[in-house]
């Protein structure tokens, strides 16, 4: 194998959930807290949640409250509790063979790491090795390198033993300040605008999960 260590975002990467979860979630907090407000498209949320990122967009163009902020959060964790994203077809295998070769795998994510832990034992029957969610402390989450360097500390790694996988830039940017290789999770991409960002700033771009499992286990 290419590198000792993945760390693998989670939505949008290995499962497909922000037009299922995160997007209708977001929409429905909305129309109590912004009732007047045009209804955010599909694409425009993305956008954000690309750049300059979900915690952003909340605070910075939205002005969420403190209060509104907990409420959007309440609506979000009934579509996470109830909802469970399917794994992209490959990432079962990727994941378990990686495992089985003796491979580290870690999250960092903006989900949860409870419904992370549930993902992955509902589709590939393990959980990663290290997970560091949401459920951090806001400065300690991507794209702060805060994960990257506590999983180099833990395993023993140098950063050319790691590849970060994510399809958007708040990972890019984590993998950069760490001098850690990046590879763009193409397959979820519907903008070209972030298509494009990606395809020009990651080392890889991978447009299918095969393609990324075949560089993976490449010699």
């Amino acid at each position: 194998m290419k590198y000792r260590c993945l760390i693998l975002d989670h939505d949008d990467t290995v499962v497909k959930s922000t037009p299922n979860i995160h997007y209708p979630s977001f929409i429905e907090a909305l129309k109590v807290l912004r009732p007047n407000m045009e209804p955010l498209c599909f694409e425009k949320f993305v956008e954000y949640c690309f750049k300059p990122g979900f915690a952003e967009l909340c605070k910075d163009i939205l002005k969420f409250t403190e209060e509104e902020q907990q409420y959007q959060y309440k609506v979000w964790k009934k579509y996470t509790s109830t909802k469970v994203p399917e794994f992209y077809p490959g990432f079962s295998e990727l994941i378990t063979k990686y495992k089985e070769l003796g491979g580290i795998v870690c999250v960092v994510s903006h989900s949860e790491s409870k419904q992370i832990n549930r993902d992955y034992m509902l589709n590939c029957k393990l959980k990663p090795d290290l997970i560091f969610g949401w459920d951090l402390e806001e400065d300690k989450r991507k794209p702060s390198p805060y994960p990257i360097i506590e999983i180099m500390k833990r395993f023993n790694l140098d950063s050319n033993e790691i590849l970060v996988v994510d399809d958007l830039k708040p990972g890019l940017d984590m993998a950069k300040k760490c001098n850690v290789s990046f590879a763009a999770a193409g397959w979820s991409h519907v903008i070209p605008e972030i298509k494009d960002y990606m395809k020009l700033n990651s080392d890889y771009y991978f447009s299918q999960v095969d393609s990324l499992k075949e560089f993976i286990f490449s010699k």
